[in-house]
């Protein structure tokens, strides 16, 4: 089956030998669910670890939800879990919990995204698991760290609102706004990965596995940096670089505005659908140029415009005049006259322009691959780039598809037992 699937990836990365992927060799036990968690393995799967899915014998939640196909895994599912195997175990039963200190003893990466305490009462506390394997990583993705918040339930919005994205996120006389990218749960992955990462080289010098911790708050916080930046610069008086001047003690939505040293916003472009925009950051040296495009060359040394410090304070009438020239043209070509001048700017793609885009799909970002259910999906690509460790996009694994691999084949249960076992709800 999983011969037949890579077959039936149509990535254009060719397939690399076993041996040659960075993280062969290294087993994670994927014991996460819904989208923070499975981010985090599905990069670890990209990057050659052979990632095995734990899951509930009723299957993770997210296989049912949001589909768009009846009694088939939905795409929330499948385009989060792709390069794993599945198997399932009922870890509440006393074989199941003897099945899953075998597993335990045999992976070098446990990952896991309960509600804080779930593996606890498992009966597998963190010291349990060093007692199984000294050596294993043990990752544990929570919504908030050790505090007033750590029985808070997280999702992703919830970890934007309390992690400072919401509060910067929109118009100044707006209300707060979360923003399409998923900074709570993909965000989390991927900081979830950078520490287990880091785990396994210490591993290399120490011979010991460790506690890997991330907290979506503390990932969402991470991110949002700059806005830490800004509030405390605002001690010092306003930020200019924002639209609104008044800023008062705490750090303002920033609209489009870039709010670092460079302005940018995005203006509107011809025939002003949702989408007809592009992103123009004015630099000092693209000032001339710019002044030259849209028609008013006489700014370019006016002593009132010439200079950063001169338009700082009239930010909003230097895209106005942009946007003057901008709405006359359709984005691309407002994009093909700006960066033939040197001038930094990008067109708002939609979600429909980037599933279509040729480069995107070049480049292995965005991929079709077959389910053997679904047909074929689209899905995105691995956006970590090894010259020595390509990624070919396998399909997420059916539910429970690789029970007799893992069970009988490399923990040696026999037939009788594994049919058993699914008798009586184990596997």
């Amino acid at each position: 089956m999983n011969a037949m699937r890579a077959m039936n990836s149509m990535s254009t990365v060719p397939a690399q030998e076993a041996g040659g992927k960075a993280l062969s060799g290294v087993r994670v036990l994927d014991m996460t669910h819904v989208q923070s968690g499975p981010s985090a393995t599905q990069l670890l799967a990209w990057l050659g670890a052979d990632v095995v899915k734990l899951e509930a014998v009723t299957g993770d939640v997210t296989r049912g939800q949001l589909r768009d196909i009846p009694d088939v895994d939905s795409l929330y599912f499948t385009m989060l879990n792709c390069n794993k195997r599945s198997i399932t175990l009922n870890t509440k039963t006393d074989r199941g919990k003897e099945l899953l200190t075998e597993l335990i003893r045999r992976s070098d990466v446990l990952v896991e995204n309960f509600g804080p305490g779930a593996v606890d009462r498992m009966g597998f506390p963190w010291e349990r698991v060093q007692e199984i394997n000294p050596r294993l990583v043990y990752a544990s993705i929570k919504g908030f760290g050790e505090g007033p918040y750590t029985r808070f339930k997280a999702y992703e919005v919830v970890a934007q609102a309390m992690g400072g994205s919401m509060a910067t996120t929109g118009f100044a006389d707006g209300p707060p706004l979360a923003t399409g990218a998923q900074i709570g749960d993909s965000g989390t992955g991927v900081h979830c990965v950078a520490g287990i990462l880091a785990a396994l080289y210490q591993r290399e010098r120490t011979g010991r596995g460790q506690r890997v911790q991330v907290a979506m708050q503390h990932a969402v916080l991470n991110l949002c940096r700059v806005k830490i930046r800004d509030q405390q610069r605002l001690e010092h008086g306003p930020l200019p670089e924002y639209p609104d001047d008044t800023c008062g003690d705490e750090v303002p939505r920033s609209g489009n505005a870039s709010g670092g040293g460079q302005p940018g916003w995005a203006v509107r472009c011809a025939p002003g659908g949702p989408n007809d925009y592009v992103y123009v950051i004015v630099q000092p040296a693209g000032w001339e140029p710019l002044s030259r495009l849209i028609g008013r060359p006489e700014l370019a040394h006016d002593p009132e415009w010439s200079t950063p410090a001169a338009r700082l304070p009239k930010l909003a009438k230097v895209f106005q005049l942009v946007e003057e020239w901008s709405a006359t043209l359709p984005k691309w070509e407002v994009l093909e006259r700006l960066t033939t001048h040197g001038i930094p700017c990008g067109p708002v793609l939609s979600t429909k322009e980037i599933v279509r885009d040729a480069s995107l799909a070049a480049d292995g970002m965005i991929v079709r691959v077959r389910h053997p259910r679904r047909g074929t999906f689209t899905t995105v690509g691995s956006p970590l780039k090894l010259s020595d460790s390509p990624v070919e996009i396998v399909c997420s694994p059916l539910l429970g598809e690789h029970n007799d691999e893992v069970y009988g084949g490399e923990l040696g249960l026999g037939a009788e037992e594994l049919r058993r076992l699914a008798t009586d709800g184990v596997i």
